[in-house]
């Protein structure tokens, strides 16, 4: 049964059907090979229905929307320039900007889709003025960009900590440590990088020009508040503080800064319904399939067919890693997240792992992924919006995926990096 329902799929992709279409026709071929005939397909419609049925998933639409409204407003301008007035006249004080700016951003939005767009649209071309190769340029927004999956708000969080049961506000706290090491280790990167291709420096920004821009930059760095400060104070829950976010994206971006209009309601309405129907058909679509796989028993008699079970905790990260890598670097996110996750349950369960630690590599793992060849879905965003050929998006991702992996491994050895942070707020 687990051939033909993978051999199934793997024949829809390649055909060139949506992941939807692969993954409910592999949970219907299961459901007729588990049950012996479609006849109680209602049984698999309720499992569908129970997946979007989740109160914290309403978190998702909340987030997409805040971001969409951020997106097209100022916030992402003011923070960018406050970075820039700080760090910005040092050597590859601009690339460290641009990464440091994707990391706020990504604090804001939740979104790499969304960083890539409203950071990297004002900053590659003034990188590339001040003496940056494209390549290095393209992969340093790409990846810089993935450090949004891991600072909250992170949907694939949400997704992960839904699938599994796992608390999403440890999920968000956990993720700060692991998002800021990223962030340090691309700036090293970016430091060396300037060093030894000597780019010019920007000019040194005065005191009375960084106040400027803190000041002007205070109201978007009320977003990182309201979701960590609230979350961590329990004013909060997961998907409350998502709904205040969208209150404070309308209030920002309509009302103080008067940089979006009524008009354009509808236009930012339409856009997150879009995304957000694609995000809850997948999820629904891939509860079925999940619970297909599940009560076949296929994740058990996979992981004991693969020795995982015996590999002990550190095997079973190990092979969670290199499992979600490679299954990003083929397909979205969400989708791996929905379907490789019931999988490695039982081996996750057995060796006792921290859920939340599994649940921050899984998220490291799903942003490396979305940034590395051949099919990372940040790479097809870059492509359409820089308007660059393929080759030269990917050229110069090795380093970033290297520290990426390099960060995985880390934390693994040091689970402390993700846990500390969530141990005080939770413990």
């Amino acid at each position: 049964m687990t051939t033909i329902m993978v051999c199934t799929m793997i024949a829809l992709l390649l055909l060139g059907f949506p992941m939807m279409i692969p993954l409910i026709s592999a949970a219907v071929i299961g459901f007729f090979m588990t049950f012996g005939g479609l006849g109680n397909m209602d049984t698999l419609i309720q499992q569908m229905m129970a997946g979007i049925r989740p109160a914290s998933l309403i978190a998702v639409p909340m987030f997409i929307l805040a971001a969409d409204i951020m997106t097209r407003g100022q916030s992402a301008e003011r923070l960018i320039n406050m970075v820039m007035a700080f760090i910005g006249h040092v050597k590859g004080g601009l690339a460290v900007s641009t990464a440091a700016s994707c990391t706020l951003f990504g604090a804001v939005s939740g979104s790499t889709q969304a960083t890539v767009v409203a950071v990297g649209s004002p900053l590659r071309p003034r990188m590339l003025k001040s003496g940056y190769s494209d390549s290095f340029t393209l992969a340093l927004i790409i990846n810089s960009s993935d450090i949004a999956f891991l600072i909250p708000p992170s949907i694939g969080m949400i997704i992960y900590g839904v699938i599994s049961g796992t608390s999403i506000g440890e999920l968000f706290i956990a993720g700060i440590g692991p998002g800021l090491l990223i962030l340090m280790m691309f700036s090293v990167y970016c430091v060396l990088y300037a060093v030894i291709r000597n780019v010019p420096t920007e000019p040194k920004a005065s005191w009375s020009e960084r106040l400027s821009a803190v000041r002007m930059a205070l109201w978007p760095l009320g977003f990182p508040v309201i979701i960590v400060g609230g979350i961590y104070g329990g004013i909060f829950s997961p998907t409350e503080a998502a709904a205040a976010c969208v209150m404070y994206a309308i209030l920002l971006e309509f009302l103080i800064f008067r940089s979006l209009k009524m008009n354009d309601i509808y236009a930012i309405a339409k856009s997150t319904g879009l995304i957000t129907a694609v995000v809850f058909i997948l999820v629904a679509v891939g509860n079925g399939f999940s619970w297909i796989i599940s009560f076949a028993q296929i994740p058990q008699a996979l992981l004991e067919a693969a020795g995982i079970n015996d590999a002990g905790p550190t095997g079973v990260l190990i092979a969670i890693c290199i499992a979600f890598f490679v299954a990003c670097m083929f397909v979205d996110p969400i989708v791996v997240i929905l379907v490789l996750t019931p999988i490695f349950a039982p081996a996750i369960e057995a060796t006792g792992l921290d859920p939340v630690l599994v649940g921050i590599l899984i998220t490291l793992q799903v942003a490396i992924g979305s940034a590395t060849p051949p099919f990372g879905c940040d790479i097809f965003t870059a492509i359409a919006i820089f308007k660059r050929p393929y080759l030269d998006v990917i050229k110069g991702t090795p380093p970033f995926v290297f520290l990426l992996i390099l960060a995985a491994a880390l934390l693994i050895m040091f689970p402390q990096i993700a846990l500390f942070l969530r141990d005080v707020a939770f413990r």
